[in-house]
């Protein structure tokens, strides 16, 4: 049997935290998945990175940006036609403290 990492009552607790309530047998099956997941995790730890260069992002794209073009804009009446609310040709929201 490998050495478990998380405990039960570490998923009682999360639990607990989450507002969910686990049967004994969602406990159990938890902490299982946990303890793999965390197996998964160590083994992706044992790669040698030493010779890959860091990766910030997947694609090297820098500051891809277009132009700002000048359109035509649409008419108020058909913008604000569903608009709860309006006043003249804006929209009117509830006040936000």
């Amino acid at each position: 049997m490998r050495k478990q990492h998380i405990s039960k009552e570490e998923v009682e607790h999360v639990a607990w935290l989450a507002h969910i309530e686990l049967t004994e047998e969602e406990k159990t099956l938890f902490t299982e998945q946990f303890n793999r997941i965390l197996d998964f995790f160590r083994k992706i730890d044992e790669v040698n990175t030493d010779n890959v260069p860091p990766t910030h992002h997947v694609l090297d794209l820098v500051n891809v940006f277009r132009e700002d073009e000048v359109g035509e804009t649409l008419p108020n009446d058909s913008v604000l036609i569903n608009a709860p609310k309006k006043e003249g040709r804006f929209f009117k929201s509830p006040r936000i403290v």
